[in-house]
């Protein structure tokens, strides 16, 4: 077997294999054996059929298997063995002339293949870019601390109504004299939450309103005929809600409103961990560290893409075989859109663009994946889970079981491992570059993003 690679153009290049017969004949000897092995027919006991009759009626087959098995091993064999840098798949050639796999004992196979453009990228300390220092506001301590005490809050019953309190008791329909209507609508026990009436007006109704009161409103006005809300209300599907846009009467059975927890030990111990945190000081301390390391996270991701685009820059404009990548995007998409290669093409050049500066990058600081640093992203990625939940206080054992289960999901898996090349490759970057630090708010940090 002969295979040559012949640049086409700087980018681009031709990778031809002739095969001759001697390459493959005792691989498709050694098919047809198992062939006749295996194959039943009629007149001969399994395993006795002659091996002449089974290569007269399989041996085309055979040698279609064995040759495109052939094929396949060298071509990809070829490549890692002369470590050709190359963009996704070999595309059969136009070049290629048709093959003759009954007649023919030599083939010649031709396939179009994309190189990467040759560049060099290095960084160290004489290339600055920005880090930004995001600063942690009082008010975003209190506003986390007062979302806390609520998730670890409790309903408590009053006799009079305040804002954000529901209400349960028994809702009526009435008919135009203001009295029950006769086979109208009743809900025995229905919840209000006057707070989110659409209606200023409907709000105002229920304003001092105390317990074994009876009020009259008109829901579908508080609702600003809203019918998804009006028909679990009136427990009734959606269609029926226009016949009945009239008032109601609401008999408060109860009033109750949810009460943020106390600042105490109990508390501390539930959001924090036994004994972690014994003050209202140290409360603001955990949560502005907890704040810090979230924030943190935040601008090593603006870092790593004010880099990309730094180095991006720093390459310049890179040569790419455009004709021949579209070809190779249409094949790995044939179920979308024939605009679809046009509509993505320059962004995934971008993105490939990106790819094989940080692939440089990664390689220079010989950066690599262990099992450790997997589990450990996996328990990271379970832990802000819980936290967006509300939940500070996971134990580990209990993270690491679930962070098993995240391990086991392979799209999660690829995810994890592109997390992890970032973030060891934004660590190692800050330790080289010169960061130009820069303080700012975290609300302009976010419209940063905008």
């Amino acid at each position: 077997m002969n295979i040559t690679l012949d640049k086409t153009s700087p980018v681009s290049a031709e990778i031809t294999i002739k095969m001759g017969k001697e390459d493959y004949a005792p691989k498709v000897e050694k098919a047809i054996k198992e062939y006749s092995r295996k194959v039943q027919m009629p007149g001969f006991r399994a395993g006795k059929v002659p091996v002449a009759l089974v290569k007269k009626m399989y041996g085309t087959q055979a040698k279609a298997d064995e040759v495109n098995k052939l094929l396949q091993d060298s071509l990809f064999n070829y490549i890692l063995e002369n470590k050709v840098n190359m963009l996704g798949q070999p595309l059969g050639s136009e070049k290629q002339e048709p093959q003759d796999i009954e007649q023919q004992d030599d083939f010649t196979f031709i396939f179009d293949v994309a190189l990467a453009p040759e560049f060099n990228i290095e960084l160290n300390n004489a290339d600055t870019v920005d880090y930004y220092d995001i600063e942690v506001a009082e008010e975003t301590i209190t506003k986390q601390l007062d979302a806390l005490r609520q998730q670890a809050g409790h309903p408590e019953a009053v006799d009079t109504y305040q804002d954000r309190a529901i209400l349960r008791g028994t809702l009526a329909e009435l008919d135009e004299n203001g009295q029950p209507k006769e086979g109208g609508i009743v809900v025995e026990e229905a919840s209000l939450m006057p707070t989110y009436f659409k209606n200023e007006d409907q709000k105002q109704i229920f304003a001092s309103t105390s317990k074994n009161e009876v009020v009259t409103f008109n829901p579908t006005v508080a609702y600003d005929n809203n019918e998804t809300e009006l028909s679990q209300l009136f427990k009734v599907v959606k269609e029926e809600v226009k016949n009945h846009a009239g008032d109601f009467s609401f008999e408060v059975n109860s009033i109750s409103i949810f009460a943020p927890a106390e600042l105490n030990q109990e508390f501390y111990d539930r959001v924090f961990g036994e004994g972690k945190v014994t003050d209202e000081e140290g409360c603001r301390n955990k949560i502005k560290e907890n704040i810090v390391n979230v924030q943190t996270n935040d601008s090593d991701f603006k870092f790593l893409m004010d880099v990309r685009a730094y180095a991006e820059a720093k390459v310049g404009e890179l040569e790419f075989p455009v004709e021949l990548l579209k070809k190779i995007m249409k094949a790995n998409n044939q179920d979308k859109e024939e605009s679809y290669v046009e509509d993505n093409f320059d962004k995934s050049i971008a993105e490939l663009k990106w790819h094989l500066i940080k692939e440089q990058l990664v390689k220079a600081r010989n950066i690599k994946v262990e099992d450790a640093d997997m589990k450990a992203a996996a328990m990271e990625a379970t832990r802000y889970q819980f936290m967006q939940m509300g939940l500070n206080n996971i134990p580990d054992e209990y993270l690491a079981q679930a962070a098993e289960g995240l391990l086991k999901d392979k799209k999660r898996v690829d995810g994890l491992i592109e997390r992890c090349i970032d973030q060891k490759l934004t660590a190692a970057l800050k330790g080289e570059l010169t960061l130009n630090h820069k303080a700012i708010s975290a609300e302009d940090f976010a419209k940063m993003f905008d």
